[in-house]
């Protein structure tokens, strides 16, 4: 019906993309600063083990808590804003406390001052990633801007792996400091200011709305703990209930714990193999592996996955993308080699689409099982989800610690001898290959048999969707549809008889005849569907498609019916008149004045150019609440005026239920256009005509002897159920042949909603708002 810009601005992408820089760059840093432990300080590999274990374990442990906490908190601020700042600040100071270290301080002293400075950056952590990765998720509810929304904040966030490895160049280069455990001193203090104030823009610049009323909430309150644990744990137990979900978290633990348990290798491997221990000589290659690796995963890896996901779906893309990986973990087998460092680069391209895939698609999928979750047990837990599905990361992370020194242990490699034992770096090598492998090719049997597609996504967003409509038209049932004009109906109009199509004998086949013929016999109108597959409201249309899509349409109709002046929709009026055939031109109107201005001057120009046969000024604008009447009719009367030495109606176009309690825009126009839909009033197919001819009568009552137009009406092909109007392709065809037979009876004007079915639809009403179309998105016929 409607076309609604629902895009997420750049703006808060990019907000929540440096959120996500913050988020990379202090685990990056941490993981960097780490090797002074045990190569400036000397803390042994047990103890490094459990320096990296035990923090991450207590991580794991807080955030479903957090998430719950978020999920539930009554603020003006919303959920999850002032979280996210509070967890900035404590991971800021933290951070840069813990890594104030001295040799001349005993080991055990360092180790426990760390440990504990340790657990409150963690515990900061928490507060700030757990409410900020459910803002991600709620962010939008389309499938695919979803994976654009993780793609751009990936793809900022993949910054921190390109300048974290820089941080080994400093800390080791003498003309800035004299070693590892004075740099790290001084840089963390840089890395805390500049990753807080990042952490920081989310919670600044992306906006909630205040939860203070919101009765669906839990209480939070210590009397409440004990409840709330129980609520915690039931959270997870209907988490994991969901297989999509249990598979996602699997396959990212197996993904993300293989790499991680080998990611510090490559530095001992390039040092101890390719330079034989000397670290001087090997200058800044282990810099350029993960910088490098980094740049591929910005600039190829996470365009090329979102491009994947739109194209193939998110699981192929994501199957296809861990294949490379393990092509690319094959080749670092052969590329490292002593002399020729550079090799191990060629490698980098295909290796990096392994953790980059992994979060730009996981991130996405799991918010598609919120919408599960919701269709499913009734509540939104996107905090409980990201908190449950980043457990399930940093408990990887953490076994991932464990394994790497269990690894070092095993082949016998000390990380901070001169020289290796024999056979311990081969080891090394090997375990940095074939543990991945191993891990991502598990990952990807999982992921094999995940049923979440794009298909399965529209449905559930559709039912939900219906869920809400039938809410709201609870609660607004005195304000909505025929079937709450009944009255009218009854007290003051008096329909005649008319006799419908009879299609209790007819065979499918008879039906597709009857379709054929009222087709071939031309529709009065046809509402114009400009958009092909792959393009979304507010691209840029191609003078091209729209003379192939009118091509197709021609033979069939009268008259043609646009939405916009804007954006090459100005191009269908003047091909439509080139066609023969006449045309309704719609200024789209909204809530964007700049935009309405343009709208406005272009219709009035291609008036005067001729190519408008009937004006509409708007689109469902008051049904949107959009702008006040007052405001419309302001509009409205300008196009009269600018016309007004010309013999072109001027309209609006609304639901004829709009009309009916607004005299004064009926006053307003020169002609009535009304868009009547029982299938959204959720009507049978059996009783959609008859609802069809009341919705007409009602707006005969009241339109002041105006002449009437039914700008649009149909039946979708296909999607979920409203009430007791169900969509099929049978029912289409009833519905045309139905409503198709009776305008040309009575001389209705009526444009049949629509030429081609739509995907850009789909996030706006679900799958039942792509299914509209006589012609598929391919722009065949679906009834013959």
């Amino acid at each position: 019906m409607s076309k609604t810009a629902s895009k997420v601005p750049m703006g808060k992408k990019i907000a929540f993309g440096l959120g996500m820089l913050a988020n990379q760059m202090f685990p990056a840093a941490l993981g960097i600063f780490m090797v002074v432990l045990v190569k400036d300080l000397g803390f042994p590999t047990w103890m490094w083990g459990i320096l990296y274990f035990l923090p991450r374990i207590f991580d794991s442990i807080t955030d479903p808590i957090m998430g719950y906490i978020s999920d539930n908190t009554r603020s003006k601020w919303g959920r999850r804003r002032h979280y996210v700042f509070l967890g900035a600040i404590i991971m800021g100071i933290s951070f840069a406390l813990m890594w104030q270290l001295h040799r001349e301080d005993t080991l055990d002293y360092n180790f426990w001052y760390y440990l504990i400075w340790s657990l409150l950056f963690y515990l900061g952590l928490t507060i700030f990633s757990v409410p900020y990765v459910a803002m991600g998720y709620e962010m939008s509810d389309d499938f695919h801007e979803r994976t654009n929304i993780m793609a751009v904040a990936q793809w900022i966030g993949q910054w921190a792996w390109v300048l974290a490895p820089w941080l080994w160049v400093i800390m080791y280069d003498p003309s800035w400091f004299e070693s590892g455990d004075v740099a790290t001193r001084t840089l963390a203090i840089w890395v805390a200011v500049v990753c807080s104030i990042l952490a920081m823009v989310p919670a600044i610049f992306i906006k909630d709305k205040s939860t203070l009323n919101d009765d669906n909430l839990e209480p939070l309150n210590l009397r409440g703990v004990g409840g709330s644990l129980k609520k915690i744990l039931k959270g997870f137990q209907e988490a994991f209930k969901l297989e999509p979900f249990r598979k996602l978290c699997i396959a990212t633990f197996l993904v993300f714990n293989a790499f991680n348990t080998v990611a510090a290798f490559s530095f001992f491997i390039i040092v101890y193999y390719l330079f034989n221990g000397d670290a001087g000589a090997a200058w800044i290659w282990p810099t350029l592996f993960g910088s490098v690796g980094a740049l591929v995963t910005t600039f190829v890896v996470i365009p090329i996955v979102e491009r994947m996901s739109k194209k193939i779906g998110k699981k192929q893309a994501f199957l296809v993308s861990q294949g490379i990986s393990i092509i690319g973990y094959i080749m670092l087998w052969f590329l490292f080699i002593p002399g020729k460092p550079y090799m191990f680069l060629f490698a980098l391209p295909f290796f990096s689409f392994g953790i980059g895939g992994l979060f730009t698609l996981m991130m996405s999928m799991t918010a598609d099982v919120c919408d599960l979750d919701e269709l499913n047990f009734g509540q939104r837990r996107e905090g409980i989800f990201g908190a449950i599905y980043w457990w399930m990361v940093k408990f990887g992370f953490a076994i991932a610690g464990g394994l790497s020194a269990l690894i070092m242990w095993a082949v016998d490699f000390t990380p901070d001898a001169a020289t290796q034992p024999e056979g311990a770096v081969t080891g090394l090598r090997f375990f940095f290959s074939a543990f991945p492998i191993l891990g991502t090719a598990i990952a990807m049997y999982v992921m094999r048999s995940y049923d979440l597609t794009e298909a399965r996504a529209m449905e559930i967003s559709a039912e939900l969707q219906n869920r809400k409509a039938k809410k709201k038209s609870r609660q607004q049932s005195s304000v909505y549809g025929a079937g709450n004009l009944l009255s009218v109906i009854n007290s003051d109009i008096k329909l005649e008889d008319y006799k419908e199509i009879d299609f209790t004998n007819k065979s499918v086949e008879q039906a597709q005849m009857l379709f054929r013929e009222k087709l071939n016999a031309k529709l009065h109108g046809l509402c114009f569907s400009p958009y092909a597959e792959g393009q979304d409201i507010d691209d840029i249309l191609t003078e091209s498609q729209i003379r192939r899509r009118m091509n197709i349409i021609s033979p069939y109709t009268k008259w043609i019916r646009s939405f916009s002046c804007t954006e090459g929709n100005e191009l269908i009026p003047e091909i439509a008149h080139e066609k023969g055939l006449k045309s309704i031109v719609g200024a789209w109107i909204s809530d964007d004045e700049v935009r309405n201005e343009r709208e406005i001057e272009t219709l009035i120009k291609l008036a005067k150019g001729g190519f408008v046969d009937i004006a509409a000024v708007g689109n469902e604008v008051l049904l949107r609440g959009d702008v006040s009447e007052d405001a419309l009719i302001v509009y409205i009367n300008r196009v009269k005026h600018a016309l007004s030495d010309l013999d072109i109606p001027v309209g609006y176009v609304d639901t004829y239920f709009e009309y009916h309690k607004r005299p004064n825009l009926v006053d307003a126009t020169d002609v009535i256009l009304a868009n009547c839909y029982p299938f959204w009033e959720g009507f049978s197919i059996d009783d959609s005509l008859q609802y069809l001819r009341e919705m007409h009568a009602i707006t005969k009552h009241v339109a002041k002897g105006k002449r009437i137009i039914i700008t649009e009406t149909g039946w979708p092909s296909q999607g979920a159920a409203n009430e007791d109007a169900h969509p099929s392709q049978i029912n289409a065809m009833k519905y045309f042949i139905q409503t198709q037979d009776w305008s040309h009876k009575e001389g209705v004007e009526l444009f049949h909603f629509s030429s081609f079915d739509e995907s850009w639809k789909v996030r706006v009403e679900g799958e039942l708002g792509a299914r509209w179309g006589i012609w598929s998105k391919d722009e065949k016929l679906k009834y013959r």
